[in-house]
This record gives C-alpha cells, sequence and structure tokens, in this order.
C-alpha cells in the first residue's frame, strides 16, 4: 500500500493538502478512497483496550447456552444461579486466588462455570490452558457435547476458533487454538497428555475420579500441576468434583486446606443468615411432598418458593483459616439447586429411597450432600457386644434356616465357626470348635471330616447339617486341597482372600487350580473361591452396629446375633481389626484393614461362613426358595385337625432341614441350590 493511501492518525498533526493546492490544518482524514472508512473503524477498535469484564460478566454478556448441551437453552443468567457469581469471579485475571477448589453436589453448574470460564480465556485473557476430565475418552465426550456448543452459539467465540470442518488443523476434537492460547483437553489416565504442554490455566473436573495414577507416572493432579509452575503468581487452577470417600477424596483434601467457604443466606422470617444443612430439611413421617426447611434460629419452617430470594441475598463465608492465602474453597450442597431444579421434596425422597442400601446411601451422601461418605468399618467395642449377648433357646434359633462354617488353618490348630442363615441373611452363632494339630496332623482332619457329618438342633425339632463349609487356603493350600478334594465340592468350598473391595461381587469362581497329592500333581486337581475380605469385614462390622429393636419389634434384614457362651477373648476376635487410610510415597492413599491385636480367628472365620453364604446363592434367593427352607424347618407348617376318634399318633422320624430332601428331585425353572436338593 502507498503511503499517500493511509490515513493519517487523528493524534498527528501533519498537514493535509486540499485538491486546490491549498494547505489547511483544521481539516481531517481524507476518507475519499474505497475502504478508508473501514481501515479507520478497524484501527480505533485495535487500539481500544478490552473491557475490565470478571468471568460472571462475561458469561451474561455473550454466553449462549445450546439445547444440545442445557436444559434451559439461551442466554446465560448468573442470577440463576448467583452461587457460582463469586466462584467464577475467583478465575478472573484480576483476582488474587491461585487455586480455586469446589466440592459440590451433581448438578449444580459447575461444569458451565468452568465452560464460562474457557469462553471468557478464549476472549479475553488467551493463554496456554489445560483441561483435564478422568479419562481420554471422556475428554472426547465433553469437546463433541459441551465445548462445540459453547464456540458455535457463542459468536465472540466463534470469530476466534476456526470452524472444526475446515482445513486448519488448530481446532480438532481434543485441541482448539486461538489468538495468543490453545486449549487442550486431555484425560487423567493419559501421562502423555498431562505432561504436554506448559500451562497457565487448569480445569480439572472431576478429579475424584481420577484414577490413583497416570500410566504408573505417579498422582495425575500433580502432575498436571507441575505443568502450571512456570506461570508463577499468574497461573490459575480450578479443581472441581463430587467427593467420594473419606480419606480417599481428593476434593475433600483440597477443601479442608482452603478457607472453607459456604454459602450464607438469609431466613425469610427472621434474617438470620445461615448456611443449609441437610440435617435441618424436615418433612412428615412418609410425605416427603412435605419437605420445608427449618430455620437454625427461630426454627420456622421456610417453604421452598422462598429460595429464590434467599439465593439473591445470599454471600459466601469462610469459616476457616487456609495456610495459603490464594487458596479458597466453595462447599454447596444439592439444598441449593434453584426452582426447577432439584427441589426439596425430591432431595427427601431419594434420600428415603436410599435407606437401608450403604450403596445408594453412599451415592446421596456424594450427589446430593456433596460429601464424602464415611465407610462406616470401625470395630465396635467388644464390651458393648458382650453386653448383648442372647440366651438362645435351642442350639439353632427359629428364625435360623440352614447352616454355614468358616475354617481358618492355624500352625497347631483348626478354629471352626458354625453360623446359623435366616431371611434377610439374619444370622447366629451356633458353635465354636477349636480342633487340635495342624494341617500335618491326620487326626485333625479327621475331626474336620466328622464335623461335616455332624447335625444340630432346630427350636422346632429339626435337625440341620454344615450345608456349606468355606476353607481358607493361605496357610498350607496343598494339604487343604488334598482334604477339599477327598470331600468333594459340594460341601466344602477352598476359599483364598483379596485385597481391596469389590461390592459387585465379593466372591468371584470358582476356578480350577492344580493341587499336589503325595508328590503328585494333579491339573485342575481343586476349585478355589476368591474373597474380597474386606468387603465383608466392612459389612459384618455395620450389622455389628445396629442397635437392637424394642420389643415386639422385628430384628432388623442383617442383624447379627450372639449367645450368651461367646467369651471375652471370641468376642475380641471379633473386633481385632480397624479400616485406616494409607498413603504411598507418591501422595495418593488407600483403604486397607489393619490389625489392633494379633489374633482375630473370629472375624476371619466369620468372613468365611459368610461368603459360604454367597456361594450358595443366599444373596439372589427368592421368596419361593426361603419358604422351602421354612417348610424343612417347620417355622410356619400349616396346622392340622385331629380327630377326637384319632389314634394316638407314632412319633414321626425326626426331619432333616437344610439338606437334601429324601423324595426325588423334580425339574422346577427357577433354580434351587445344590445343598437342597
Amino acid at each position: 500500500m502507498s503511503e499517500t493511501s493511509l490515513p493519517p492518525s487523528p493524534t498527528s498533526r501533519s498537514r493535509l493538502t486540499h485538491n486546490d493546492g491549498t494547505d489547511d490544518d483544521d481539516t481531517g482524514p481524507d476518507l475519499s478512497f474505497d475502504g478508508a472508512e473501514d481501515m479507520l473503524r478497524a484501527w480505533s477498535r485495535g487500539i481500544r483496550p478490552d473491557p475490565d469484564l470478571t468471568v460472571s460478566e462475561w458469561a451474561d454478556k455473550h454466553r449462549w447456552l445450546s439445547s444440545r448441551a442445557a436444559a434451559e437453552p439461551g442466554r446465560y443468567r448468573t442470577a440463576r444461579t448467583p452461587y457460582l457469581r463469586e466462584i467464577m469471579d475467583a478465575l478472573s485475571p484480576g483476582h488474587p486466588a491461585q487455586r480455586i477448589s469446589f466440592m459440590k453436589a451433581a448438578q449444580v453448574g459447575a461444569t458451565e462455570a468452568g465452560n464460562n470460564w474457557i469462553g471468557f480465556v478464549i476472549h479475553h485473557a488467551p493463554g496456554p490452558m489445560l483441561a483435564v476430565l478422568p479419562t481420554v475418552e471422556m475428554a472426547k465426550r465433553a469437546s463433541r457435547g459441551r465445548l462445540d456448543p459453547l464456540i458455535a452459539d457463542s459468536p465472540a467465540l466463534r470469530e476466534r476458533i476456526s470452524p472444526a470442518r475446515s482445513r486448519d488443523a488448530g481446532n480438532s476434537m481434543l485441541s482448539k487454538e486461538f489468538p495468543g492460547g490453545i486449549l487442550v483437553l486431555t484425560g487423567a489416565n493419559s501421562a502423555t497428555g498431562l505432561r504436554s504442554m506448559p500451562a497457565r490455566y487448569l480445569f480439572l473436573d472431576e478429579i475424584d475420579a481420577y484414577p490413583p495414577s497416570a500410566d504408573e507416572e505417579g498422582d495425575p493432579v500433580t502432575l498436571a500441576e507441575a505443568r502450571s509452575t512456570t506461570f508463577a503468581h499468574r497461573r490459575k487452577v480450578f479443581l472441581v468434583s463430587t467427593p467420594t470417600i473419606r480419606g480417599l477424596s481428593r476434593i475433600e483434601q483440597e477443601f479442608e486446606a482452603s478457607d472453607q467457604r459456604r454459602f450464607f443466606v438469609p431466613c425469610p422470617h427472621c434474617g438470620v443468615m445461615q448456611w443449609l444443612e441437610f440435617e435441618r430439611l424436615r418433612w412428615e413421617k412418609g410425605r416427603p411432598e412435605t419437605a420445608a426447611y427449618a430455620c437454625n434460629a427461630c426454627d420456622t419452617l421456610i417453604a421452598e418458593h422462598h429460595k429464590t430470594a434467599m439465593l439473591e441475598a445470599g454471600e459466601w463465608r469462610a469459616t476457616a483459616s487456609a495456610a495459603d492465602p490464594h487458596h479458597v474453597g466453595y462447599h454447596l450442597s444439592a439444598l441449593y439447586s434453584p426452582i426447577g431444579w432439584k427441589s426439596w421434596e425430591q432431595i427427601a425422597r431419594e434420600w428415603l429411597a436410599a435407606q437401608g442400601n450403604d450403596e445408594m446411601l453412599r451415592a446421596a451422601r456424594n450427589t446430593l450432600l456433596g460429601e464424602t461418605w464415611v465407610e462406616r468399618g470401625e470395630a465396635p467395642e467388644w464390651q458393648r457386644l458382650a453386653d448383648r449377648r442372647e440366651v438362645f433357646g435351642a442350639q439353632i434359633p427359629e428364625g435360623g434356616l440352614f447352616l454355614t462354617a468358616g475354617a481358618d488353618i492355624q500352625k497347631d490348630r483348626i478354629e471352626v465357626d458354625t453360623w446359623a442363615w435366616g431371611r434377610g441373611l439374619q444370622s447366629w452363632l451356633i458353635d465354636h470348635i477349636v480342633i487340635p494339630g495342624g494341617p500335618d496332623s491326620p487326626a485333625a482332619w479327621a475331626e474336620l471330616t466328622k464335623l461335616l457329618g455332624r447335625t444340630w438342633q432346630h427350636a422346632h425339632g429339626a435337625v440341620m447339617p454344615i450345608a456349606k463349609l468355606a476353607i481358607d487356603t493361605g496357610y498350607e493350600a496343598a494339604a487343604v486341597y488334598a482334604w477339599a478334594r477327598a470331600q468333594g465340592f459340594d460341601q466344602v468350598a477352598p476359599v483364598k482372600g483379596l485385597e481391596g473391595f469389590n461390592r459387585a461381587t465379593p466372591v468371584s469362581g470358582p476356578t480350577f487350580v492344580d493341587a499336589t497329592v503325595g508328590g503328585k500333581r494333579l491339573r485342575r486337581g481343586a476349585r478355589l473361591w476368591s474373597v474380597a475380605t474386606a468387603t465383608f469385614k466392612i459389612e459384618t462390622y455395620r450389622l455389628l452396629r445396629l442397635e437392637r429393636p424394642e420389643e415386639d419389634q422385628p430384628d432388623p434384614p442383617g442383624m447379627i446375633h450372639l449367645p450368651d457362651w461367646a467369651d471375652s477373648e471370641w468376642l475380641k476376635q471379633l473386633v481385632a481389626e480397624q479400616l485406616v487410610t494409607v498413603r504411598n510415597k507418591r501422595g495418593y492413599g488407600r483403604q486397607e484393614w489393619q490389625k489392633l491385636r494379633e489374633r482375630n480367628e473370629a472375624l476371619d472365620t466369620r468372613v468365611y461362613a459368610r461368603a459360604a453364604a454367597w456361594i450358595m446363592g443366599a444373596d439372589r434367593w427368592d421368596e419361593r426358595m426361603w419358604r422351602q427352607l421354612e417348610d424343612q424347618a417347620g417355622v410356619a407348617a400349616p396346622e392340622t385337625a385331629i380327630s377326637d376318634t384319632a389314634e394316638p399318633a407314632i412319633d414321626p422320624p425326626v426331619r432333616q432341614a437344610g439338606a437334601p430332601p429324601t423324595m426325588p428331585r423334580r425339574k422346577r425353572q427357577t433354580y434351587t441350590p445344590r445343598f437342597m436338593r
């Protein structure tokens, strides 16, 4: 372009020449050529400073929600979720916070707040940004389902990022280039993605779902944060997640290290500011539709229609002091969800539906309350168990319908506990036997064999053998396999304890293992069951904490009944372990069981007996199966009329319950356990 075609600067004092050759200092720029006004307009826009917006102000001005990614499409309004305003503004460059953690319930708008931050960075504060989701696949899904609509429906972003269909390689599924910066998406399971580039901005979403280690190279959060160290005080790290298990939850650790801010709202009746706690949500028994919040100052019930005004007048207040002054943390439950999202009635219904099921309770606590789940694995005091011992009227109380046993092999003895099981998997300890001699003693194995043929008498007169005995293979496995093969695997189940938790399938198998008998190796000589002992220990300790109901009230499902003859040593063995969280040198933790005392045979045999009940299928039996067991035991035998002229009845033979019936087995459509055939 020639020099004469450039429009002069408005601040320049250069002279302009008219067509008639005269000079005039007061004339404006020569705009007579085509495109001059457009050039001047572009030049003026270029030197104009960007408006000083916060992230929330940017979202209200530029963000549009797509019908593909939002339940309420249209212009984004921070006023819909006022509690997100301060969180988003803390992500603005002018805010001193460098680390922002958000522990929250599900579906309160946290991810959209993060997306607003992404849009703000692209538009007003460009720089390298890294967004991390739990897996690479989730990152791809987020790119398609959230990020692409964010760009396509916001004109301010659409003009800065090339269309995905163009040949411009700067816009791919996991990478978005824009003037002055780049956004990279990756998964926490990819160490390569976490160390791909330096990043001024880090958006770490759902960090509690991250794996403990990224490709065995270390904690994903630590690896990601290492990307931002060169930006010093200019960096921003946003950590978001719904919490999981206490002691293992990353977001809980972040929140506890922060200033722990909570959203205080005013009571519409007395005006006292307070943060909403689930314990103060009240409803009439069996009527969750009456749910209302009780003010912690005046105790007046607050109807949910007041929530909109309460949220508008709310404010975040720090409840702790952070070691790092640049670290702010926020906690929010579903009680704050705006009208039209999660209502107090829905929260009450979901909480009631979760009662009696630990997995549902855990999900409710995580997703509704935004709080960690405390594994109820701590051992109850043995003295309390001693106080609740019972006197059984018979060897097997009325509720017991079948027997299992757990055998623990020690160097100099074999310890066996026999348990009776009933509906709801209530259980009664009916016998504790110590057989002298270890696995190298033929006499000890002979005594254990006799135990398989022994019977115990039910309160209704029937007798029961052990339906299934689970025996530990952790010590002298070859001897255990040889004995189990000799007895047959219908009544005996060799088991092997595994570390870790598996709530979906705490017992897996059987798998065929080689056995050695008399120095000869037998391929597929034994059938071995694998038991996640940690899962059954948590269940046992939870059930031991159940309180006995008042008189005339049925016992709760799973109730554990202990006999009066159980001595203090046995009770101490039953509660000999505790669940603790241990951390390795990389900083991430795992839960494991640790002994409080040396001897814990009672707990081990209980776990094996419980595993035997699982192997038999007791956790999956239907009403017909329990009805058949009750009929065998005579628990609910139909009453028969006796004629006055009837001859004296001959004593019937003793019924054997929980054992194969004497009648030929008939084909049934539903499954019948082998021990009942």
